[in-house]
C-alpha cells in the first residue's frame, strides 16, 4: 500500500515552502523506501525554492539525509530493511564509460527512482537531487542508500549527503591536500568549513579562512584554520600571499562560487597549485581571465562534483572517523529543528546565522 506522509514542497519560484501530504509509493524494482530520521537545510534546497536550478515545480524538498530502510523492491540485495542508510543524490551506474575506467566518482549516468512521489490530487513531485527528504518517508533508487554504523546520530551521518562531504571531498578527493600542504579557503559557510576540516584531517600545516563575515571566520577556526583573511577589510590574495611566503598556498578552494571570488583563488594560488571550484555558480555568470596567465601559472584548475566521493568508499570511512572522536561532524550542527521550520531556516541561512540547521524527524 502506498504511503501517505508529510513533506516539504516548494509549489513556485520564491514562494514560502508548504507543508503538504505526500504519497509515496511502494518501492519497485531497484527502489527503497526509506524512513528519514533526519535531513540538513543546504543551499541547494533554497536554489530550488528560488528557481535557480530548474522550474520543474511542485519540488519536494530536502536531499541531505539519514534514515532507517523501511522495504526494498525487487533485485535490491545492497541493503535491507533495518539498514542505517545516509542517502546520497550520485548512485553510480558502474556501466558508463567513468565507471568502467575505475573512476566511478565521475558517474556520467547516476540514476534515481523510476516511480515518481505524488501530492494526493495525482500532482507529480519533483524531488531535491532525486531524493526529497524533507518528508516522513521518501522513495529512492537503492543506490541512492549507503549503509552505515547505527550509533552514528542521524543528524549527523546526513550531512555527509551533501554540503559537507562536498567540502571534504574538495580539500582530500579533488584538492589531493597532503602533509605539509598550504590551502586556503575562500568562503566558510559549512561547505568551506568542511574544506577546511578536511584540509586539517589530510596534514596541511597552514590553513587559511577567507571570509567577509567575522563569526564564519571565528567557525572556521574551530574546524582547523590557522589563520584567517576578513576580505572585506584585506585584499584576500595579498593576504594569501604574505601568509605563504609570498608565493600562494599550494590548493586554493572556491567554496562560493563566483568568478570574483573564483579568480580571488586563481591568483592566490602558489606557481603549479590547484584551485578547486566547489561553490555552484549560477547560469548567467562568466568567466573572464587572461589565457597567459593560465598557462604562465600552470598548474591545475579543478571542479569538485560532490566533493568527487564515492559513497561506498566514503560514507562508512567518514562515519567510523566521527565514532573514533577524529572527525568533529556534529560541530556542523547549529540547531535541530521540526519540518514545519525549513522556511524560517533558509532565512537563519540567508543571514549567516547559522552552519547546519537539521530537520530531525
Amino acid at each position: 500500500m502506498p504511503y501517505e506522509v508529510q513533506g516539504v514542497i516548494a509549489r513556485g519560484k520564491g514562494q514560502e515552502v508548504t507543508l503538504e501530504t505526500v504519497v509515496v509509493p511502494d518501492p519497485g524494482p531497484g527502489e527503497a523506501v526509506v524512513n528519514v530520521k533526519a535531513c540538513g537545510v543546504c543551499h541547494t534546497d533554497l536554489h530550488y525554492r528560488e528557481g535557480g536550478i530548474n522550474d520543474d515545480f511542485p519540488f519536494l524538498l530536502g536531499h541531505e539525509a539519514a534514515g532507517v530502510v523501511e522495504a526494498v523492491g525487487e533485485g535490491v540485495t545492497d541493503v535491507a530493511p533495518g539498514d542505517f542508510v545516509i542517502l546520497n543524490w550520485r548512485a553510480v551506474c558502474g556501466q558508463c564509460r567513468a565507471c568502467l575506467r575505475g573512476r566511478p566518482w565521475y558517474c556520467f549516468n547516476t540514476h534515481n527512482a523510476a516511480q515518481r512521489m505524488t501530492l494526493k490530487d495525482g500532482t507529480e513531485l519533483s524531488p531535491a537531487l532525486g531524493i526529497g527528504a524533507f518528508l516522513e518517508k521518501t522513495l529512492v533508487a537503492a543506490g541512492q542508500c549507503t549503509k552505515v554504523s547505527a550509533e552514528a546520530p542521524a543528524e549527523v551521518a546526513g550531512l555527509l549527503g551533501c554540503g559537507v562531504m562536498a567540502g571534504l571531498g574538495a580539500a582530500m578527493n579533488t584538492g589531493g591536500v597532503t602533509r605539509g600542504d598550504s590551502v586556503a579557503v575562500i568562503g566558510c559557510g559549512g561547505v568551506g568549513d568542511a574544506a577546511v576540516l578536511g584540509a586539517a584531517l589530510a596534514g596541511a600545516t597552514r590553513i587559511i579562512a577567507v571570509d567577509v563575515d567575522p563569526r564564519k571566520l571565528e567557525w572556521a577556526r574551530g574546524f582547523g584554520a590557522t589563520d584567517v583573511v576578513n576580505s572585506a577589510e584585506t585584499d584576500p590574495v595579498e593576504a594569501i600571499r604574505s601568509l605563504t611566503g609570498g608565493h600562494g598556498a599550494d590548493v586554493v578552494i572556491d567554496a562560493v562560487g563566483r568568478p570574483e571570488t573564483y579568480k580571488q583563488a586563481f591568483y592566490a594560488r602558489d606557481l603549479a597549485g590547484t584551485v578547486v571550484l566547489v561553490g555552484v555558480p549560477t547560469p548567467d555568470m562568466t568567466l573572464d581571465l587572461p589565457l597567459l596567465d593560465v598557462f604562465g601559472r600552470g598548474g591545475a584548475l579543478k571542479s569538485s562534483w560532490y566533493g568527487d566521493c564515492l559513497p561506498s568508499r566514503d560514507f562508512p570511512m567518514l562515519i567510523d572517523l566521527f565514532l573514533q572522536n577524529r572527525l568533529p561532524l556534529d560541530k556542523f550542527v547549529s540547531e535541530r529543528i521540526g519540518l514545519d521550520q525549513v522556511e524560517e531556516a533558509f532565512a537563519k541561512m540567508h543571514r549567516g546565522e547559522v552552519l547546519r540547521s537539521v530537520v530531525v524527524l
